[in-house]
């Protein structure tokens, strides 16, 4: 791993970093730059509201934008259109099947206003190590036995840190992230942080917060116990569970409510 230099510590995942508060970001939300990638280091990351965030050739710069972007995990807003989505094909969803397909699959989807990706080698390393060690989990999406979407990231108390997304035809990545944000609501999960703004979260009741409020929230999801582990093993069920999601509206109401402010 090319950021892991003999004289910055590498933290286990026990291990904890005290990084600067994130209220010293500068404008553009950046905290800091330097150190590693090392398990500890990143969860100690997440659990003070940073995350890492560069490109290939830069320093590791770790972030804590204001506003955040978040999902109030009861606040998924699905719509009529994707319910019928929902219905439309045989897809298959599931959870820690092939977390390294999922990652490389987002590192090689390219983004509108962005010049290569963020997604570097040290980076799918560093999270298919958290993935190993049960904190870091993949969602996919499988039509006719293809990936064709989904999504990673990294789960700490009762919040899901979203990294990144990728679909290979329309709407796939919506089509995973659905069921699995009610599946989760159902094992006492109360936050997706989607970190910055998109569109594409936000029709689905993602809205923005203040760095303040985000942080509060934080410190609440992380009182809860962290569910670590293989997620297929862990939750055997989610397959079902996003079957459901096909029924009828009103089996399955949606729950529209306001955004965080």
């Amino acid at each position: 791993m090319k950021h892991r230099r003999p004289e910055f510590p590498w933290f286990d995942e026990d291990d904890s970093f005290p990084f600067p508060d994130p209220r010293s970001a500068d404008e553009q939300g950046i905290v800091c730059s330097g150190g590693n990638l090392s398990p500890g280091m990143l969860l100690s990351a997440y659990r003070q509201g940073l995350f890492p965030w560069f490109s290939e050739g830069e320093p590791i710069l770790w972030w804590s934008p204001d506003p955040r972007f978040v999902l109030e995990v009861p606040r998924l807003h699905v719509s009529a259109t994707m319910r019928k989505v929902l219905r439309r094909r045989p897809w298959e969803w599931a959870l820690d099947r092939d977390f390294e397909a999922v990652i490389r699959q987002c590192s090689a989807i390219p983004r509108k206003r962005q010049r290569g990706t963020w997604i570097t080698r040290d980076m799918i390393e560093a999270y298919v190590e958290l993935h190993r060690r049960g904190f870091a989990h993949s969602v996919e999406l499988r039509l006719e036995e293809r990936l064709v979407g989904g999504f990673y990231g990294v789960s700490l108390g009762s919040v899901f840190f979203g990294e990144s997304m990728f679909s290979l035809i329309d709407d796939a990545s919506k089509v995973a992230f659905i069921p699995f944000v009610r599946f989760i609501e159902a094992q006492g999960f109360t936050l997706v942080d989607s970190q910055v703004y998109t569109d594409h979260l936000a029709g689905l009741g993602a809205g923005e917060t203040s760095r303040e409020s985000y942080l509060a929230l934080l410190a609440r999801a992380l009182d809860a116990p962290t569910k670590r582990g293989n997620w297929g093993s862990l939750f055997p069920d989610f397959s079902d569970a996003a079957e459901r999601m096909k029924e009828p509206a009103g089996n399955s109401p949606s729950r529209k409510q306001p955004r965080p402010s």
